[in-house]
């Protein structure tokens, strides 16, 4: 055990500190200070020592040089079983410093706020990082508070050890040092390489939230983000890895239609989608594309939910529903059920890039922000082009093919999912497996249109659509067998349109 004699503290946000300031003076410590937090410490009626007293220089340059002198990190980094260290610091007349406590400026906040770059640059605390990086190399002898974050431990250490800490104690607050530091530095590389001049993946992420498990229960699980910015959770039980695994896929699909419109999806696919005009007629299309799949299912809309609305979903059992609002009556439905998770969206802004670990790695692309069929990469590659309702159709069905699990295929009419083959190993499997889907829940596919995700290396598959009755196809083209596909298409007047870009999801 070490007692603490002296502490150096210069901080940002001081929530908090009063009452470790108070501690720390009735167990005899001397504290130095700077700036504003040594003002702080003066307002409370207690002394402090000013670092420029301790250097006999002043904070220069507008501030931004206050504690970069030796008489600060010399009492930092001396080493206490050190003779050398020691007579030096006598020589210099240097104190040894035994606790600092440090908060950083708020770089994040300041960059999150839209601030100048000027404002943004200022807020890159260079003594503060300093401080914080000395007093955890030196850990045998210093104990370092970085953050307001580690206040409250802070405080619950010295008020029940009179201000005396443990080595096991010390490294621990350093391991939350460097912490504190790494995550500081990332930020500020990831502002300075937006432009990804520099080819290098950092990502730093703290506060993980609990999730009830991983894929299966004995798996455990946390999420690293910002929940409270995406959505707020209006009921139901804690947020599971699958939950959050569907949640997204939900989000990413929704956010691809601007009519109103339902969607269900169950495992990251959806089982359920209808645009229409109203949302309780979206909710009704979208369930009766598959009621069984929907079963157990996570729900997203893009309008408020109304109370109508909300009795037709009460019917059914899902675990979770996501819309941007709901009416009183609506919420007082849905609420029903107490371990249904509502979510109401909030910002669904979300990174340009997806990574994932892979093999002894991580492996990052861009997003897939594209979706294709109205833009100057596609064309019909056949000699008769779709009606505006079949096109409308075509493009519905591009969007639900581009969230699907590959080899993909959907098949739409009338602004509906009508069935969907997904994860096959071959197109043909994942069309015959849509087909089979449609029948039985008894739909009839005379005029509805096909989506794939890739290319048909094969004519077989307009073939086998059209004798069931899809007469138009959307699909990227790029076979070197393409011709089979297009002939059979001509022979037989239906549309195909060749969007250019290919929809892989793994």
């Amino acid at each position: 055990m070490k007692k603490i004699k002296s502490a150096l503290i210069s901080v940002f946000y001081k929530d908090g500190l009063e009452q470790i300031v108070r501690k720390l003076e009735e167990d005899g410590v001397t504290i130095y200070s700077t700036g504003g937090t040594l003002a702080f410490i003066e307002g409370l009626g207690l002394k402090a020592i000013s670092v420029e007293s301790l250097t006999g220089y002043p904070s220069i340059l507008g501030g931004r040089v206050k504690t970069l002198h030796p008489k600060v990190f010399g009492g930092i980094l001396g080493r206490r079983d050190n003779t050398q260290d020691g007579a030096q610091m006598t020589q210099y007349e240097i104190p040894e410093i035994d606790a600092v406590i440090v908060d950083l400026y708020p770089f994040e906040q300041t960059v999150a706020s839209g601030a100048e770059e000027q404002a943004i640059i200022e807020k890159i605390d260079i003594g503060g990082i300093s401080l914080i990086r000395a007093a955890a190399k030196n850990f045998k002898d210093v104990i370092i508070v970085p953050s307001v974050d580690q206040y409250a431990e802070f405080y619950e250490l010295i008020s029940t050890q009179n201000s005396a800490t443990s080595l096991e104690q010390r490294r621990r607050f350093a391991a939350h040092a460097f912490n504190v530091s790494s995550h500081y530095d990332t930020a500020i590389f990831n502002y300075f390489n937006r432009k990804e001049s520099l080819e290098s993946f950092k990502i730093s992420m703290n506060h993980p939230v609990a999730l009830r498990y991983g894929e299966n229960p004995h798996q455990s699980a946390q999420f690293y983000g910002d929940l409270d910015r995406l959505f707020e959770k209006l009921n139901g039980k804690d947020i599971s890895y699958n939950n959050m695994l569907d949640i997204d896929a939900a989000i990413n699909l929704i956010e691809e239609f601007e009519e109103p419109t339902f969607v269900i999806m169950k495992h990251n696919n959806a089982c359920g989608v209808a645009s229409r005009s109203s949302l309780l007629s979206a909710w009704q299309d979208a369930l009766a594309g598959d009621p069984v799949s929907a079963f157990g299912g996570v729900l997203i809309c893009n309008r408020e939910v109304d109370a109508q609305t909300a009795e037709e979903i009460h019917k059914l059992f899902f675990e979770v529903i996501l819309a941007p609002a709901y009416s009183v009556e609506a919420l007082e439905t849905l609420q029903g059920k107490k371990n249904r998770i509502i979510l109401r969206l909030k910002d669904t802004s979300r990174c340009p890039k997806q990574f994932r670990s892979l093999l002894n790695g991580v492996a990052v692309q861009d997003r897939d922000l594209k979706v294709g069929g109205r833009d100057g990469e596609s064309h019909y590659a056949t000699e008769k082009q779709a009606s505006a309702a079949q096109l409308n159709d075509m493009i519905f069905a591009n969007k639900i093919v581009k969230h699907s699990k590959s080899n993909a295929i959907v098949l739409a009419k009338n602004g509906m999912l009508i069935a969907s083959g997904i994860g096959q190993t071959s197109r043909v499997d994942a069309l015959k497996q849509a087909i089979a889907k449609a029948k039985s829940f008894g739909f009839d596919l005379q005029g509805a249109v096909m989506a794939s995700d890739a290319y048909f290396p094969f004519g077989d598959c307009v073939e086998i659509a059209h004798k069931e009755g899809v007469d138009a196809v959307i699909q990227p083209g790029g076979s070197i067998r393409d011709h089979e596909s297009i002939d059979y298409c001509n022979a037989h007047g239906m549309a195909m349109l060749f969007t250019g870009l290919r929809h892989f999801k793994h």
